[in-house]
């Protein structure tokens, strides 16, 4: 007898939230859903720019979760809006230990996709005793290699006409080095120059990830200065190689090795290739490494919404009886 899909949990409200004060201008958005006896976990969203939405709660039984997600800087809800001042990536680590102890979680577990499963694991490096548990989808190594692929030499040959209009919105003589060029361009002076940098720059991250299902916006259509923000950020951590060392996640991953692991990549992610959660998981061979034939990047179809749902239910089930607060 076949078991049905697992699908998303029925949409919840949060019963708690709260601007997280961090020492500098940025304050951090930051909700609680669920269960507050539950197990807890924390959702790291991807980007960096993107935010959390309210269907990320729902990956997670909300009877059996304590269900933290929270906006990273400069994303979201989180103020001030596209703020690229003290955002880099050991900041936003600092962040996730300030959540941690003003909710008085002593372990969590920690859920992250694409950009945001690049944090978990840099985070898990940095604070392995705090984490119970790691969900990682879409694997993301922030290398050279990664970068490339998808701004220079890699996703382009897959999608080859969007790519030439990302290429056309910037100047020709920039377009040999095509990250330092939109930079140039989106923190020019230009603003129908740098209106159309981010439009098209949005609308490549759209395509690669979406794939046959990306739907491109009308000619014209206006181009928000948010949207110029969310950019901005983007190209931010791109360009400072998401503030960590070459390699450094793959060479740190030898002290993970006793957490109990999840590693869930779509075969035709052309966003993250398949090679990046190949790699994770020869470092992290005790790890549980699911591979979806028919999936691509985002965490959304259900090959892909099955296989996360199931692994937070087999972790609930696992270790349900174990966590512990502060």
């Amino acid at each position: 007898m076949l078991l049905p899909m697992k699908t998303l949990y029925p949409e919840i409200l949060p019963y708690h939230s709260f601007f997280l004060e961090t020492g500098s201008m940025h304050s951090v958005y930051v909700e609680q859903s669920g269960n507050p006896a539950g197990i807890p976990v924390v959702f790291l969203h991807g980007g960096p720019c993107s935010g959390t939405k309210p269907d990320h709660r729902r990956f997670f039984n909300p009877e059996l979760y304590r269900i933290v997600l929270f906006d990273q800087r400069g994303c979201g809800q989180s103020l001030p809006f596209g703020e690229l001042e003290n955002n880099t990536t050991q900041d936003l680590i600092d962040d996730m230990e300030r959540i941690r102890e003003q909710l008085a979680i002593a372990q969590w577990l920690v859920f992250g996709g694409s950009w945001g499963g690049a944090l978990a694991l840099l985070y898990a490096q940095q604070h392995k005793d705090k984490v119970m548990g790691l969900i990682i989808r879409a694997v993301f190594l922030a290398r050279q290699r990664d970068l490339d692929w998808f701004a220079k030499d890699g996703a382009g040959k897959v999608y080859p006409e969007q790519w030439q209009r990302l290429i056309e919105s910037i100047p020709a003589h920039a377009q040999d080095n095509l990250l330092q060029g939109l930079c140039d361009v989106v923190w020019g002076e230009d603003e129908v120059a740098k209106r159309r940098a981010a439009r098209e720059w949005t609308a490549w991250g759209g395509q690669v990830s979406l794939g046959g299902d990306y739907r491109p916006s009308p000619n014209g259509e206006h181009t928000s200065e948010k949207m110029v923000k969310q950019v901005r950020m983007e190209l931010h951590y791109a360009r400072h190689r998401y503030f960590i060392e070459e390699n450094q996640i793959l060479d740190n991953c030898n002290g993970l090795a006793e957490i109990p692991t999840v590693i869930i990549h779509g075969r035709h992610d052309f966003v993250c290739p398949m090679e990046a959660g190949y790699s994770l998981h020869k470092v992290l061979p005790n790890a549980e490494y699911i591979v979806l034939p028919n999936a691509g990047h985002v965490a959304q179809g259900k090959e892909m919404v099955e296989a996360l749902v199931s692994a937070t239910d087999r972790f609930a089930k696992r270790g349900g009886s174990t966590h512990k607060s502060s």
